[in-house]
């Protein structure tokens, strides 16, 4: 596939690094000279140095012959001018990043596709949707929802006392049979290996796990697991960004108590005025003394999404060792999320990889209706509509000739989500959850071609 990214920011490079490990044909836009230099010597891509909404810079590009544009520069006045010229050009396909997020909830009554605008995306956005899922789920590090709800995916690590400890996919299946949930991938304690469960995979203590469940399985999992749902109703926000901004809004929209501390006198005046239901306190955020003043110990939830990756995840760590049940850090550097779970944090999150996972899916072959990366994992979930012309369509799932380093978790008909078994025949219309390895991707895609 040829794919046109305009703007070589952290977004940008991040979707060109993974897009280019694929073997897509990637040419990058930007008018910085440092950038583009680097991701041409790191990554094998094409560089274009322009300003993206210069038509000659976009023909200079090939975009009458591009399958993708995806506009991620800083401006999205710039973005939504890329993917309207792209669009007339001849480019098949085109996403815009957005920050206003007025735009996301009224995209259907303006009907930016008349413009040329096929999909908007907001970083900030998905950020805050992120916090809000992780803090409905308290007691799992990592979560995810298909079709609103009809099936999720949770991640949570282990303990010596859960339920799972010593015991195979297939033992806990005869033990508990009411139970409906699918593991779909595991990480062992202290490795990088990503193994994608069978009957006979026995779980361990500290093994990062995910498993597909339904509204109904969450209550037994939390069980089993040995985790338990925390009720979250004080949240203490750090950081008056666009993602502490959003999330506080959504919170506060949800009836949470939040608290929010921005160091800024200026933009603590304008949420406090944006958000007359949010208590903001200006002052610095690292100071522990202005923490336990402001009653940090009383928090069930601290969110800290400040621009520094280090301050987010040290005033994550002072929060639990307040005692705080939750604790969410902002990171822009992809290796911290190995060291979460170890260093104690519950959950890092990255806007970088939340945007890749949106717009992943528009690359993929197959109707991918949504997908997910897992958090440090070398998987991939996606979520394929059942075309007529699938070669899925009508069988049952043993008879389909899947790769061993996949696994089907879950299928949604009608809106409800079913757990199914080797027998279930999947039909036209249906949704299939796929979790896959990279070297599966390409088989799987192919089925529901």
């Amino acid at each position: 596939m040829k794919i046109i990214i305009a703007g070589a920011g952290e977004v940008g490079f991040h979707l060109a690094k993974l897009l280019s490990f694929e073997s897509q044909d990637i040419t990058l836009i930007d008018t910085d000279r440092e950038s583009l230099s680097y991701a041409d010597t790191h990554l094998d891509i094409r560089v274009v140095r322009g300003d993206a909404t210069s038509i000659s810079v976009l023909k200079d590009a090939q975009v009458a012959n591009t399958q993708l544009v995806i506009a991620v520069t800083s401006s999205e006045t710039t973005n939504i001018t890329v993917c309207v010229l792209a669009k007339q050009l001849g480019a098949e396909r085109t996403i815009a990043r957005i920050s206003n997020t007025e735009f996301i909830e009224n995209k259907d009554e303006v009907g930016f596709t008349k413009f040329g605008i096929d999909e908007l995306i907001s970083p900030e956005s998905l950020a805050a949707q992120e916090i809000q899922l992780l803090l409905n789920q308290s007691g799992f590090n990592d979560t995810y929802e298909f079709d609103g709800g009809a099936l999720m995916m949770i991640g949570l690590t282990l303990s010596r006392t859960a339920a799972f400890v010593g015991k195979s996919v297939r033992q806990l299946a005869e033990l508990h049979p009411e139970l409906s949930y699918v593991p779909i991938a595991i990480q062992r304690y202290g490795t990088q290996y990503t193994l994608i469960p069978r009957g006979d995979t026995l779980f361990k203590e500290g093994d990062q796990i995910y498993l597909i469940t339904t509204p109904a399985g969450v209550e037994h999992l939390y069980t089993l697991t040995g985790k338990v749902r925390e009720e979250i109703k004080n949240v203490m926000i750090l950081g008056g960004s666009k993602i502490g901004n959003k999330a506080a809004t959504d919170l506060c929209k949800r009836r949470f108590n939040v608290k929010l501390i921005e160091n800024s006198k200026e933009k603590a005046f304008e949420i406090a005025d944006d958000i007359p239901s949010c208590l903001v306190i200006n002052g610095d955020g690292r100071n522990v003394e202005l923490l336990e003043e402001e009653s940090i110990n009383e928090m069930d939830a601290f969110i800290s999404v400040t621009g520094n990756s280090e301050t987010n995840i040290m005033s994550c760590l002072v929060a639990k060792s307040k005692g705080v049940k939750k604790a969410i850090a902002l990171v822009e550097n992809m290796d911290y999320f190995q060291l979460s779970q170890s260093i104690g944090i519950d959950t890092l999150i990255n806007k970088k990889l939340l945007a890749a996972n949106n717009i992943f899916r528009h690359v993929r072959k197959g109707e991918v209706v949504a997908m997910t990366m897992l958090n440090n994992m070398n998987a991939e979930l996606l979520e394929f509509m059942v075309t007529p012309s699938a070669e899925v369509a009508n069988k049952e799932i043993k008879e389909i000739d899947f790769p061993r380093s996949a696994i089907i978790g879950g299928i949604i008909r009608d809106g409800e989500g079913i757990i199914a078994l080797g027998d279930f025949e999947i039909k036209t219309g249906d949704r299939i959850v796929v979790c896959c390895l990279p070297q599966s991707i390409k088989k799987v895609e192919k089925l529901f071609m």
